[in-house]
């Protein structure tokens, strides 16, 4: 279902999708549809490391304003944080990530990571997108297991917003992409030549190519047609886009986005600056992916994750540096929000990770366990052994996902 407005795609890549299309002949169970069929799933991650003390600034904290110094968001005032309880609060540029917080349908998490504690931004996201305990321990990612460990009820299980399946959804659960092109668009009727050279000679090719015009046609009802450049691959321009896709009637259950630019090392700024920026972009992607996805939003859950976070206090560039504890977010009408899921460990000196870091307490992986037992009906059996390696000490969090 790759899209391929200039049709220069090899072999192997067409018979990728074709793999999916053959899904189609395998039979549907009926348990399968009546757990999976309505539910749907967001993963949003943040490559750079987002500076988790800025998203939700721990404002109620003692010591949060001097150890953030020049970062530190304010209170009160002009540009004030927008508070969630008496310790937290969400960046000023969140303002419709508040309302999905008042609405009970956002689920901050506070002093998170993954198992890695190094800093190395290429190790960091392989662990966030594997699921593995250590960096480079398998090359498959958690969430196509995942999938994978349900029936299969779709031709594709996943969508990624992007040129190329990222890490997160390889391995062997049948998946798509879908990404804007400068290039022009091939005529309609070179495409429909193809299409019928290929149904002659070659019936994986021609399924491959159905699906990459009908997963084309999907993306360009929803507006793609009207981006390009480095505009088009914003989240506020894919996010509707990814809606689209998820819920058609025999679409993805899940669906990836990527978005970069999170390594705030210099100019990072408080209230303005490049990571306020980022924010805004991301808020507004949010609320275009709820608008777009309408009534489906009541079943949906989205993960907002980041390989880690960044020091609690600023460098002399006006950033912060690679740090260990970070913030997320669940998101969606599916959530039990409405509050904050954290142990908050603390801003004094004595409570950082290494003396510089918010030290983590809760292992993210416990948070995506409990998002694919209870919104998306994973076995127990198999987040522990195949989605998340070795992994049976970390319990799946409960209470993520709405009875």
């Amino acid at each position: 279902m790759t899209y391929i407005p200039d049709l220069r795609v090899d072999r192997r890549t067409l018979l990728a999708g074709a793999t999916g299309a053959a899904a189609l002949s395998l039979p549907l169970f009926a348990f399968g549809q009546a757990q999976t069929r309505n539910k749907r799933l967001l993963v949003v991650i943040l490559r750079g490391g987002m500076d988790g003390l800025s998203a939700v600034p721990a404002v109620g904290d003692p010591t949060y304003a001097s150890a953030r110094g020049r970062l530190a968001i304010a209170r009160s005032g002009d540009g004030a944080a927008l508070p969630l309880d008496d310790t937290f609060a969400l960046h000023p540029n969140l303002p419709k990530l508040h309302a999905l917080y008042r609405a009970g349908e956002l689920l901050p998490i506070h002093a998170c990571a993954t198992s890695y504690r190094e800093r190395s931004h290429f190790d960091a996201q392989n662990v966030l997108e594997t699921g593995g305990a250590h960096p480079l321990a398998r090359g498959e990612g958690w969430l196509n297991k995942a999938l994978g460990a349900l029936p299969r009820t779709r031709p594709e299980m996943a969508t990624a917003l992007s040129a190329q399946a990222p890490l997160i959804l390889r391995g062997p659960t049948p998946v798509a992409t879908w990404s804007p092109s400068g290039l022009p668009s091939a005529e309609n009727d070179t495409v429909e030549r193809l299409l019928a050279l290929y149904q002659a000679r070659d019936p994986a090719l021609a399924n491959a190519l159905q699906s990459a015009m009908s997963a084309n046609n999907v993306a360009m009802d929803a507006g793609a047609g009207d981006i390009s450049g480095r505009g088009g691959r914003t989240m506020v321009a894919l996010a509707p886009i990814a809606a689209r896709f998820l819920k058609q009637d025999n679409g993805p259950i899940a669906a990836v986005m990527e978005t970069n630019g999170w390594d705030t090392h210099a100019g990072q700024g408080a209230e303005q600056g490049a990571l306020a920026r980022n924010l805004m972009q991301l808020d507004n992607g949010l609320d275009a992916f709820k608008t777009e996805m309408g009534p489906a939003w009541a079943n949906t859950a989205v993960i907002v994750a980041t390989e880690f976070g960044r020091t609690v206090a600023p460098n002399g560039g006006m950033g912060t540096d690679h740090g260990t504890g970070a913030a997320a977010f669940l998101a969606g009408g599916a959530v039990n929000g409405g509050r904050v899921l954290t142990d908050w460990p603390g801003l004094a000196r004595s409570a950082l990770y290494e003396g510089r870091d918010l030290r983590p307490t809760i292992d993210l992986r416990a948070v995506l366990k409990g998002v694919l037992a209870d919104h998306l009906q994973a076995p127990a059996a198999a987040l522990d052994r195949d989605v998340f390696p070795d992994s049976s000490s970390v319990r799946p969090a409960r209470d993520l996902i709405r009875a």
